[in-house]
């Protein structure tokens, strides 16, 4: 049953809890969806596993599920948020492993101590985009400039039409709003 109204049935039967109906789709879709996701991200084994889990994720929540029009488009997206998970997990760890090295040798580490390191850094990421959510659109847009573009001022007022005291007090102000959110850390 393949086809744009043959997936949509699988999946309507599988909001139904059928579970015959979730091993016909996934056996139409897996290989397509793997080679995919090894296309996107180039990883044979982040690309399988995040096809795996978008697979357990349906059958566990089938009862929640929305109607899909276009089941395939519905999963690759899914596929390719699962993915960039993976790899946002597989980065934190391995910085959290880099972190941890010193003098060319590995420091043994209590595994909670490792732990507490991933997570410390997954909660500033999350108080940070907390504390950007704050900022207008012009100071992100500013910060982004001045902290990832490394521009200077009178670089950031040509590119966006300010004056460079504009420029200047608008990314003082988003600074200070950063500063009070982040003040305890």
């Amino acid at each position: 049953m393949k086809g744009k109204l043959g997936y949509r049935l699988l999946w309507e039967r599988i909001r139904n809890g059928d579970e015959s109906a979730f091993f016909d789709l996934y056996s139409a879709l897996y290989k397509e969806l793997v080679n995919f996701g090894i296309r996107t991200c180039g990883d044979v084994d982040v690309a399988g596993e995040a096809t795996d889990q978008v697979f357990v994720t349906i059958w566990e929540k089938r009862e929640n599920l929305d109607r899909v029009e276009n089941v395939q488009s519905y999963l690759m997206t899914f596929l390719k948020r699962k993915m960039l998970r993976l790899l946002e997990k597989q980065h934190k760890i391995n910085t959290a492993l880099q972190s941890v090295k010193a003098e060319d040798d590995w420091i043994e580490m209590p595994y909670e101590e490792f732990i507490i390191r991933v997570q410390t850094n997954e909660i500033i990421q999350l108080r940070l985009k907390e504390a950007l959510e704050k900022l207008s659109f012009r100071q992100k847009q500013l910060v982004h400039l001045k902290f990832f573009e490394g521009m200077g001022y009178e670089q950031i007022a040509e590119a966006t039409n300010m004056t460079v005291k504009t420029a200047y007090n608008t990314l003082y102000d988003a600074l200070k709003v950063l500063r009070e959110e982040l003040k305890e850390f």
